[in-house]
């Protein structure tokens, strides 16, 4: 007996087309994008400094400078602080916190919502008659969208936590309230200008973004699905299978 031919699978082809980028389901997706950029950079790439004075009893001002930044592991940032009883004489302290978890958390959900997002609009613009015959791309994408937009809010909630205690533990005057020194009363402790913390504050605000545009395109992935679509009854599909043939 001859052995019958083994049907071989097509793979899809790549054809390039702009139009789901206008589609809500595409343009929010490169929105999305943009905004993901935004916070991890905003975040990941920040460092600045705390300073502070100390002015001992017949000598000049002594500077403490403490530089920081993510992942914001201060416990693990070390200044040096002049204690008064010596010229030469300086005490090495730390910074209180360990805000890294936070930080790290978001940056991650960050760049894995980049990448997600240029794989998703290559799918969308490059093999959109493939995602719409499949039954699961759509209900995959639909659930990877709401799994993201969970990850958003709870990441964005907890950095915006962790950024108040960076705050905090990052003020000059709580910086010179470790110190020694700054106990006695023939010393006066100065502290300098707060850190700018400009950037920090937009990545919360462009995590609470995100949250909002993940939210938002979960409806449009959804609609994509099966259980969204109605099922045709049994008599229209036979009907319709009967005019194709």
């Amino acid at each position: 007996m001859e052995e019958l031919p083994v049907p071989v699978q097509k793979l899809p082809q790549f054809r390039l087309d702009l139009g789901p980028l206008k589609e809500p389901l595409g343009f929010i997706k490169v929105l999305e994008w943009i905004f993901a950029v935004f916070a991890f950079a905003t975040c990941g790439g920040y460092s600045e400094g705390s300073v502070a004075s100390v002015t001992c009893k017949h000598s000049k001002a002594q500077l403490i400078s403490v530089q920081f930044g993510y992942p914001f592991r201060l416990n693990k940032i070390s200044f040096r602080a002049f204690t008064c009883n010596n010229a030469t004489v300086y005490d090495t302290l730390y910074l209180n916190g360990d805000f890294s978890s936070s930080s790290e958390f978001f940056v991650a959900v960050g760049v894995f919502t980049f990448l997600y997002c240029m794989a998703a609009l290559l799918l969308y613009t490059g093999y959109q008659t493939f995602y719409q015959q499949n039954k699961c791309l759509p209900l995959a994408d639909f659930v990877v969208t709401t799994f993201f937009a969970l990850f958003w809010l709870v990441s964005s909630c907890a950095w915006a936590q962790g950024l108040t205690d960076v705050k905090h533990a990052t003020n000059p005057a709580a910086v010179i309230s470790s110190v020694a020194a700054c106990q006695k009363q023939d010393v006066i402790c100065t502290p300098g200008a707060l850190p700018p913390m400009g950037r920090l504050n937009a990545s919360v605000i462009f995590g609470f973004m995100n949250v909002i545009l993940w939210s938002g395109n979960s409806w449009f992935t959804y609609k994509e699905t099966l259980w969204h679509k109605p099922v045709k009854p049994q008599g229209e599909a036979e009907q319709e299978h009967k005019v194709q043939y």
